[in-house]
């Protein structure tokens, strides 16, 4: 029996600072299958070599993002399709990826609007955003990534409304915030909208139970 290749693809989030919303990155495909299409980067996994090593190489070779500028990374789920690529059976491990401000050539895009993608990376990225929502908040690495050692709490419902595709209840998000280990409600108010009331501001104090 024929053994799959593994693939490493990855969505590299991207949530800097004047960002109204969570955008990942995705990159011509330079060779074939799909030449020219849009996709998520991903490199087949080398012998030897670990998951998060091979997401990062491929973050850097198809996205240009330097090494000082790519956060954690962390796995996420996994796509068995035999089909999935017309090279033959592979396995594709998808990771999540934080990017930090870079300048680079990668198009950045929302999780509402996806354009067609080559492979199955359409379906790829709809599971991550699934995934990646029920995370938030639970997986304080992933979360802080994203959102900073001290954020407003108009951040936090812009995040949580770009992963789960409705804009949260505020009452419930601040009861979720309030119930996160080393994650507290400053006295530091900040205005971040023209208009409206200053926001209250958390932070991440590195005091976890």
């Amino acid at each position: 029996m024929d053994q799959s290749a593994v693939s490493v693809d990855v969505v590299a989030l991207r949530f800097w600072p004047a960002d109204a919303a969570v955008t990942f990155g995705i990159a011509p495909r330079g060779h074939e299958p799909f030449t020219g299409q849009v996709a998520l980067p991903g490199v087949l996994l080398g012998r030897g070599e670990r998951l998060a090593e091979a997401a990062v190489r491929a973050v850097r070779t198809k996205l240009g993002v330097p090494d000082s500028a790519l956060g954690p990374v962390g796995q996420l789920v996994t796509f068995d399709e035999p089909n999935r690529d017309p090279r033959g059976p592979t396995l594709s491990i998808v990771m999540w990826a934080v990017t930090e401000p870079h300048e680079g050539p990668a198009h950045w895009v929302t999780f509402d609007d996806v354009p067609a993608l080559a492979f199955d990376h359409n379906s790829i990225a709809a599971a991550a955003r699934t995934r990646l929502a029920g995370l938030l908040w639970k997986d304080l690495t992933l979360t802080r990534a994203l959102l900073g050692p001290q954020f407003p709490a108009t951040r936090a419902v812009d995040l949580t409304a770009s992963l789960s595709g409705a804009r949260p209840d505020a009452a419930n998000l601040n009861r979720t915030l309030a119930g996160i280990p080393g994650l507290e409600k400053t006295d530091e108010r900040r205005r971040t909208k023209a208009t409206g009331r200053p926001a209250a501001v958390w932070a991440f104090t590195g005091r976890q139970s």
